[in-house]
Parts: C-alpha cells; structure tokens; sequence
C-alpha cells in the first residue's frame, strides 16, 4: 500500500514506540490523504506518479480515501474501547472496596458478605463481558466464520428454471415437497431431499407470479400474468434418499452462486420430468395481472389478489366467484359483502388501526345482495326468496322478513322514504316498506315491463320526483315513476 515515508525521523519515533508501531502506520495513510501535510506544490496525483504501482491513478486514489476512511473508523473504536476499559477498571475498584468493607464489619452478617460478594463477582462478569464483545467487533467483520458452518449449512440448490423464480411454498401434506413459481411460465416441483425436479406444470400463457398447496389434498394453486388463476391436482414420487454430503471438507465460502454463466444449470432439467398442461379449474374474471392466490381454511375457496385492485373469493367446486354483491355505507366507512356461503359481512374501517369483519347467517342460499340504507339498517336478499332487514346497533337477529315467491336479485332502497325494491327471477319487481308491508308491484304484461328474470333496481329521487329504473336479460332497461306520496295512503 502505498505511504508518505522514508524519513529517519519516522523511524526512530517508530524505535521509540514499538506498541505504537501499528498506530503510526495507519496514521501515515491519513497523512497521505491529507492536503494539508503534504509538502507545498506537491498534490496526490504527483505522489502516486511517483510510486511504481500497475493500478489505474484513479483506483489508487479512491483505494487511498476509502484507507482513510477504515483508520477513522477504527481510531473512533479503539478510543471508545479505551474509555470502557477505563470505566470497568473504576467499577472494579469501587466495587473491591465495597466488598472489602462488608468483609470488616460485623461477623453476624455471613449472609450479607455472601449476597454483596456474588452480586460483585456477578456484576464485574457482565461489565468484562460487555467489554470483550465492545472490544471484538473491531475485527469480528474481518475474521472467518467457521462456526456459521454447523450453524447454517446449504442443504440443496434446485435448479431448473429458465427464467427468474418468483415464489416458492412447501406442501403441508405427505409426501412434503417443494414448489417454485417462475416466470418461464411453469410452476415446478422438488424433492427437497435429492433437489431432484419431480414435476412440471405448464398451464398458464404467462409467468407464474405465487404458488400454494391445499392443506389437506395434492392440489395446488397458482397465479400468474396471464389473468387467471389455476387449480391443479398433482402426483409425485419421492426418490430415494441420497447419504448426506460431508460437511466437514474444507469449501470456498467466497464463491458465490451468482458468478454462474446464465444459462448453466446443475443436475437434471425440467424436460426429463412428467409434465401436467391441463388445470382441473380455471378461475377468470380479473381484468389485470394475477400477483397471488390463496387457500382459505378448509381448502373450499380460494382467494386472489390482481393488478386490477380487485380481490376475489371463489368456490373451488364450480370455479365461480364467492361475492355476490357489496355496498359501501353513504356516510360512515362501513362495507358489507354479500356471498355465496348464505352469509353476508360486515367491514368496519372507522378506526384506522383496527379493521374488523362480523359475520352474519341469516338465510339459508346465496345472499344476492345486502344494501345500506341512509339510517341504521341493513337490506339484505337471498335466493332463499326471503329479504331480511336488520339494525346495525343490533344484527343478532331481524327486525323484519319479507318473504316472496322467487328468488331475489340485487335490492335498492329509496334514501327519502326508505322503499324496498326487490327484482325477481321470475320478471316481477315488487315494493316494501321497512317493516315488510307490501306497497305495490311493478305492472307487468305482453307490452309493459321485463320479459325475463329481472337482475337489479335503482332509485332516483330528484326534483321532487321519485324514478325507479330496472334491467333484466331481456337486455333491457327500464325507467318507472313512482308516486310515493299516493303507495303511502294506501298502507
């Protein structure tokens, strides 16, 4: 390395001071970097020149700098050593006269010597301790770890993909293997033992982003960019287990696996394995990139997460999306899901630090849809051909049952007169106040009204008016004006 030097007066201060012979070497690399000490018109670049090294001048000058900066370091350690060193010695002493004092008193008081002598011995091991391991990282970033070898060992490297792996999970069922999700459009899997590539699944059109295992069945569950969702079943065989590597032989703790050309794979490629290409279900309906997907407890729905900001809930057995419906409350931050387990929730997220989730059965098929109304209450419809209202201070139980004959579809409520419209699967739009009396039923014939199933309603009540538009899968929309005023005196 090279150093400002060579000077006898350097070196007899070096004869002077032999413990400080290190200190002084350090030393003069910081005089080197030093403009200041340098002698005057002589800059760095003159000195380097000067001094037979094949490193660029450039290299050599940060090489000097970055010098520098590992003395400062250690100058600021080794004096905040000295100061504790300094302070446990003042302990240590403090700590003897105590003890010596207990010592000359009162011969009665065995117990107290004992008790002060081992609080001492125990106090001045923890102060030694605390020095040695103050003390110790001085050189311990420097020092081979030989020990982090029966710590952390490399068990196996699995290596067989074409591209970037993304994601990887460990079956939590015999026999237990290993999944990798890459971006070569594959999801493959390991015997974590031998590191052998037991199977390959090449069903989606683009990267695979996540995989998970079923927690009780040989099925697994990736996402990926080509948006969807796959389910797919899998059979494996373990291979027999392979002995343990020797561990004690010496090996290159420097050599890292990234220096490998790209492209250069060990062991047997994915080609030589069995491939599945068909997914036993196919989930659709995000409009983006599918970045994760998950098993719920008990394995029987899923749930995905997309690029499109949506997260949906399916039924594993007929692929279908779980939600049916979801309503958001006009003034607080309240939501309420509808789903197909006949069970209906509710979001609350007023408190920005606890989001919570209650979840009410209430009927007995798919909940179709569950509204806010501008009060306290909740409006909920099902297959089940029932419409069930409900007190948000109080959803143990209903506070009104309507009950009709179809199924229901998506409900709206009127914000001013609080009107229940319920669109039916069998063409016919009723009307319902909140306590379940029946106001009214949308006329319907040859000329007028919905000729199928009639899917959803909507309120408008502006301009003193009230409007009441529905739509159905005879693909059309219709618009009704209400007179409110007149269904009321009616009741």
């Amino acid at each position: 390395m090279p150093v400002e030097g060579g000077s006898s007066s350097g070196s007899a201060s070096a004869a002077r001071h032999p413990k400080q012979k290190r200190k002084a070497h350090s030393l003069s690399i910081r005089r080197t970097n030093s403009t200041e000490e340098r002698p005057g018109g002589i800059q760095r670049g003159d000195m380097l020149d000067g001094q037979d090294s094949k490193l660029p001048l450039a290299l050599r000058s940060n090489l000097l700098d970055l010098f520098g900066q590992i003395e400062r370091e250690f100058e600021n350690l080794y004096i905040e050593n000295l100061e504790l060193r300094r302070e446990i010695e003042s302990l240590n002493e403090r700590l003897t006269g105590d003890g010596q004092a207990v010592e000359g008193g009162d011969p009665t008081k065995g117990a107290l010597k004992t008790k002060a002598s081992h609080s001492t011995s125990q106090l001045s091991q923890k102060l030694k301790t605390t020095y040695k391991a103050s003390t110790s990282k001085i050189v311990s970033s420097f020092k081979a770890t030989t020990g982090s070898r029966a710590l952390c060992q490399l068990l196996k490297e699995y290596v067989g993909h074409r591209d970037g792996i993304w994601d990887l999970s460990v079956t939590r069922t015999q026999p237990v293997v290993l999944g990798t999700a890459s971006a070569d459009h594959s999801a493959l899997l390991w015997s974590i033992e031998t590191g052998k590539c037991l199977l390959r699944y090449a069903g989606h059109a683009g990267s695979v982003n996540s995989i998970k295992f079923h927690p009780t069945e040989q099925m697994a569950l990736t996402a990926s960019g080509d948006q969807t969702a796959h389910i797919w079943r899998y059979m494996v065989q373990l291979p027999a287990p392979q002995p343990p590597p020797d561990v004690s032989a010496p090996c290159d703790e420097d050599q890292d696996s990234s220096d490998r050309e790209e492209g250069e794979v060990d062991g047997e490629g994915p080609c030589e394995v069995p491939t599945v290409r068909v997914a036993t279900a196919t989930l659709k309906s995000h409009q983006g990139v599918v970045i994760a997907a998950d098993w719920l407890v008990g394995g029987r729905q899923v749930v995905t997460a997309s690029w499109d900001r949506a997260a949906n809930l399916y039924e594993v057995e007929t692929s279908e999306l779980e939600l049916t419906h979801c309503c958001t409350h006009p003034t607080q931050r309240l939501v309420v899901t509808s789903s197909r387990d006949t069970t209906f929730r509710l979001w609350d997220f007023r408190d920005p630090s606890i989001h919570s989730v209650n979840v009410f059965q209430g009927h007995t098929d798919t909940v179709t849809s569950a509204v806010f109304t501008v009060g306290d209450n909740v409006v909920s419809g099902s297959d089940d051909r029932t419409v069930k209202v409900w007190d948000l201070k109080n959803m143990r139980s209903p506070i009104a049952t309507i009950r009709t004959d179809s199924a229901v579809n998506r409900i709206s409520v009127s914000a001013n007169q609080k009107i229940i419209a319920l669109p039916h699967d069998n063409r016919q739009v009723r009307l319902f106040d909140m306590s379940g009396v029946r106001l009214a039923r949308l006329p319907r014939s040859n000329r007028m009204g919905h000729r199928r199933m009639v899917c959803c309603t909507a309120w408008n009540e502006e301009n003193q008016s009230c409007n009441l538009f529905t739509c159905g899968f005879d693909r059309q929309a219709i618009g009704w004006n209400i007179n409110i005023p007149a269904l009321l005196q009616e009741k």
